[in-house]
C-alpha cells in the first residue's frame, strides 16, 4: 500500500500543472474565466477552455489593453497540445496593435517552437527573440507538458527563462544577424515599455496558457 502511494505521489508530481502566483507583487492578467482585458487582432483566435486559454487558427495576436509594461517580469505557464507546436509571447509592442504583423516587426516575439521547421533552431526556438538572439539552451517541453516562461525587463534588458534555464540575454543594440526570411521582424531598436500580447500562429498550432502574470522589478 505505502509503494503504491509513493507511486502515485511521483505520478502526480510528474503531472502536476504549475500553480499560479499568488504572492510576491505578481499582478494576474488572465483571470481563467474569460478574455476581459484582452483584445485579439489578426486571424483566428482565442478561446477559454477548463480554465485555459486555447489558441486556434491565425496568424494573429491576443493582447492585453491595461497598460504597458517595462521594468517588470513577465510569468507565462503554457503547454503545447502536440510534440511542437509554434506560438509566441510578445514584448515591447510600441502602440496599440490593429493587426498582427505590427508587433511582429515593431516589438519582439519571445518564441514558443521547440523545433522549428526550416530555419535556423538557436534563433529561432523557444525562448529567443524571434530570429533576434542566439539561444543559449534548449529546455523547451512539448507533448502536453506544462512550462514556465520568465521574461525580465529592466530597461533595454531583455532575460528570458525557460523552465528555470536562461535562454535568452539581450540588450539593445547588441548585434543580430541579417533577415533571412521576409516574415523575420525588421531590424531596429525597440521601446524600453510597451504591450504585450500571446501569439496563435495556425490551425496546425495549438498552445494552451495557464498563466500570464505581471510583476515591478523591485
Amino acid at each position: 500500500m505505502v509503494k503504491r502511494l509513493l507511486f502515485c505521489c511521483v505520478i502526480l508530481g510528474l503531472t502536476a500543472v504549475p500553480g499560479r502566483a499568488q504572492n510576491g507583487g505578481w499582478k494576474q492578467l488572465f483571470n481563467g474565466k474569460n478574455l476581459d482585458g484582452w483584445q485579439h487582432v489578426g486571424p483566428g483566435g482565442d478561446k477559454v477552455v477548463n480554465g485555459l486559454i486555447e489558441t486556434y487558427g491565425g496568424m494573429g495576436l491576443l493582447w492585453y489593453t491595461g497598460q504597458k509594461f517595462g521594468n517588470s517580469q513577465i510569468r507565462v505557464v503554457y503547454k503545447m497540445r502536440d510534440k511542437n507546436d509554434n506560438s509566441g509571447v510578445f514584448i515591447r509592442i510600441p502602440i496599440k496593435p490593429r493587426e498582427a504583423w505590427m508587433p511582429v516587426n515593431y516589438g519582439y516575439e519571445v518564441q514558443i517552437d521547440n523545433d522549428p521547421q526550416g530555419e535556423t533552431k538557436e534563433y529561432h526556438s523557444t525562448g529567443c527573440l524571434y530570429s533576434i538572439s542566439k539561444a543559449l539552451a534548449y529546455p523547451g517541453k512539448g507533448s502536453g507538458q506544462w512550462n514556465t516562461m520568465m521574461i525580465t525587463l529592466n530597461g533595454p534588458h531583455t532575460i528570458v527563462t525557460v523552465n528555470g534555464v536562461k535562454v535568452t540575454d539581450y540588450t539593445e543594440g547588441e548585434p543580430a544577424p541579417p533577415r533571412k526570411f521576409d516574415f523575420e521582424p525588421t531590424r531596429g531598436p525597440r521601446p524600453n515599455e510597451g504591450y504585450i500580447g500571446l501569439q496563435n500562429h495556425s490551425d496546425h498550432d495549438v498552445v494552451f496558457f495557464k498563466e500570464v502574470a505581471v510583476r515591478p522589478l523591485k
